[in-house]
């Protein structure tokens, strides 16, 4: 089928697997191209399984360990949009695919590589062999107890090898979660051993973020009220509504409260919390009428009767505020969580910077990850349909 006779379902299917996995600044034609040399190295996707596609410290990653999960994306795709798709199109979306997820297992063994090079520091091979294996057995045990019951229930069934086959729908499988469990919870105990979670903010940070970021406090002027209202939808004649909001008006003031009478008998919408209006600011309200009565009569005195487009309103005003800047008192919760979680981003990003330099890393695709070499010729040329000139 030529391209431009595709079914629109499909390409629309196929642009979203495309979209996720899309890498800024890349255009289709620049697969497996960083760009910026003259001489461009030109990479297509290995064949066989056992293609070392990058190697994380000592532990390479094959083909074998994306392609079925890929695969099974793809085909999910073309599936929803109900067609087939040129071959040209399909190597684009599996390449662009295939390095999304490889950039994502490459940080995954970064963190654990390096979180056992932590345990280990400089102590033998045959050391980081045995705090490997002591790490993985309680990792196991702990995928077992965590996130198999989690997968059985989302794919309803109790037995392993039932739940094994379910996930091989899906291009996974019970070893290859065990795996990617693994290698997260080592990731993330590397991280939590490194980053601080609760730093501690000084009040000079906060005066310090208060003054710099002082048009985030702006407040402006807003106001707090009460409200009885009568719509004309809800009588024969404006004369019947007025009486009906006149009468809601006499109770109210010499009865003393606007709320009691707003819960039995007002129509608007804040009726059931006795029509009382939290902090609203000048100039928001849809009625224009209402919204000048609220900021300009006096505080605490009911007003006449308002008219506007729906129907009839009486406002009392409780609480009013001129626009300004929020004091620092008000907001220094607010700031102190802004500012340690500032400094808990930037603790991650330098220790993922520290990680990047102790854990060397080569790729088929070095632009996608930061620090990453090439994988070298004598790896990369063994297989046939990786062309590299």
């Amino acid at each position: 089928m030529p391209p431009h006779l595709f079914p629109r379902r499909l390409c629309f299917a196929l642009f979203l697997a495309l979209s996720v996995v899309a890498f800024p600044g890349q255009s289709e034609d620049s697969v497996g191209n960083s760009g910026q040399d003259e001489n461009p190295t030109v990479v297509s996707l290995p064949a066989d399984p056992a293609a070392i596609i990058a190697c994380v410290g000592n532990t390479p990653i094959l083909m074998g360990d994306l392609v079925a999960r890929v695969d099974s994306q793809l085909k999910e795709a073309i599936a929803r949009g109900g067609g087939s798709v040129p071959e040209d199109q399909l190597v684009i979306a599996r390449t662009r695919m295939t390095r999304s997820l490889l950039q994502q297992t490459i940080q995954t063994k970064m963190m654990r590589e390096a979180f056992l090079l932590d345990q280990v520091a400089t102590q033998s091979a045959e050391k980081r062999r045995e705090a490997d294996d002591r790490l993985s057995v309680r990792a196991r045990q702990m995928f077992f107890e965590t996130e198999v019951p989690q997968l059985r229930e989302q794919y309803k069934v109790e037995e392993l090898a039932k739940l094994d086959a379910e996930l091989r729908k899906k291009g996974s499988s019970l070893a290859a979660r065990q795996r990617e469990f693994m290698d997260a919870m080592l990731g993330h105990l590397y991280i939590r051993s490194k980053v601080d979670r609760e730093p501690t903010v000084t009040v000079a940070e906060i005066n310090d973020h208060y003054q710099t970021n002082l048009e985030e406090f702006q407040r402006p002027t807003r106001a707090k009220w009460e409200q009885l209202s009568v719509l004309f939808t809800n009588f024969t004649d404006r004369e019947s509504a007025y009486e009906a909001i006149w009468e809601m008006g006499r109770e109210a003031y010499f009865g003393g409260s606007m709320q009691a009478v707003a819960r039995e008998k007002s129509q608007e919408a804040f009726a059931s919390k006795g029509g009382l209006h939290d902090w609203t600011a000048k100039g928001s309200l849809a009625s224009d009428v209402i919204d000048e009565q609220i900021f300009s009569i006096p505080m605490n005195a009911m007003s006449e009767i308002i008219e506007d487009d729906l129907g009839y309103h009486i406002v009392r005003v409780l609480e009013r505020e001129e626009a300004g800047v929020l004091p620092l008192s008000e907001v220094q919760d607010t700031i102190r969580a802004v500012v340690r979680e500032d400094k808990i981003q930037l603790s991650q990003r330098e220790v993922l910077e520290d990680m990047q330099v102790m854990v060397p890393v080569w790729s088929l695709f070095p632009e996608d990850t930061p620090g990453a070499k090439p994988l070298p010729i004598s790896i990369a040329s063994r297989y046939s349909n990786v062309k590299i000139r």
